[in-house]
């Protein structure tokens, strides 16, 4: 008999991680392999992607490769994809993790800064969740892809200035529900995370702006990328199979305040 935890499993299971070089999507990645899963990683920078994927070949000895590729350009997202679903002989899961953010004044940021900022948190989500729906669609079985939000939908991230990271993660949301209802009727459920301040690499060196959070933040603490990894690991599980344009906020309690 199949128990709730055997749903939470991922054997058998196929598809790819993006930006999990490092970060929020090296644990996404870990995880789904600990649950059973074979991956691709995809990143912008193809040296760290190979060696995060070696590292977790030689760790649980499974079937995991890497690929660069930037997520806002179409033809590589197209190419890679194709490739992932060449290598695995199927996509089951497609978790859209990249993301960049900038900290330009609205009065003084340059129109191709703020654009860039867009073009990979809300278009290279689109593409690979398009490219993913239509492996999906073509193989006929069920599907989940999980795109990566952030509490900054819901609230205006301080001192810094990010209104194009903001703009980009609302659009995530919005996004999502909107490939939820369309891609419905194919049996493919689409969800987002959307995590509050965590201690990545990318953040731990600013300092006075991490005390600031903490402080803010009703835990007093920022989270880990284990934190986020979980709820990754729901929503492309069989546990959130009635779940679908699902909005899952990981933020400490930052945002109920």
């Amino acid at each position: 008999m199949e128990t709730i935890m055997d749903k939470f499993r991922l054997d058998g299971k196929k598809g790819f991680v993006t930006g999990a070089a490092q970060g929020i999507g090296r644990a996404i990645a870990e995880a789904f392999v600990q649950a059973g899963a074979e991956l691709a990683i995809i990143d912008v920078n193809a040296d760290k992607a190979r060696a995060a994927a070696a590292e977790l070949s030689a760790r649980y000895e499974r079937h995991i490769t890497a690929w660069g590729c930037d997520v806002s350009d179409p033809e590589q997202v197209d190419a890679t994809v194709k490739a992932v679903a060449s290598e695995y002989g199927t996509i089951d899961f497609a978790i859209n993790n990249v993301g960049i953010v900038n900290f330009f004044p609205v009065e003084s940021v340059k129109p191709e800064d703020w654009k860039r900022v867009i073009d990979v948190n809300l278009f290279g989500t689109f593409l690979c969740a398009q490219a993913a729906a239509k492996v999906m669609i073509a193989q006929k079985r069920p599907g989940s892809i999980v795109n990566m939000a952030s509490m900054s939908a819901r609230i205006i991230n301080t001192p810094q200035t990010t209104s194009s990271y903001c703009t980009s993660k609302a659009a995530v949301v919005h996004l999502t529900r909107s490939l939820a209802v369309e891609l419905a009727k194919y049996n493919i459920r689409v969800n987002c995370v959307s995590p509050g301040y965590v201690a990545t690499e990318v953040v731990t060196d600013w300092t006075d702006e991490v005390q600031g959070w903490i402080d803010r933040t009703p835990q007093k603490r920022m989270g880990s990328p284990e934190d986020i990894a979980g709820a990754y690991l729901y929503l492309a599980s069989d546990a959130s199979g009635y779940a679908t344009g699902t909005e899952l906020l990981i933020d400490g309690g930052y945002t109920s305040i």
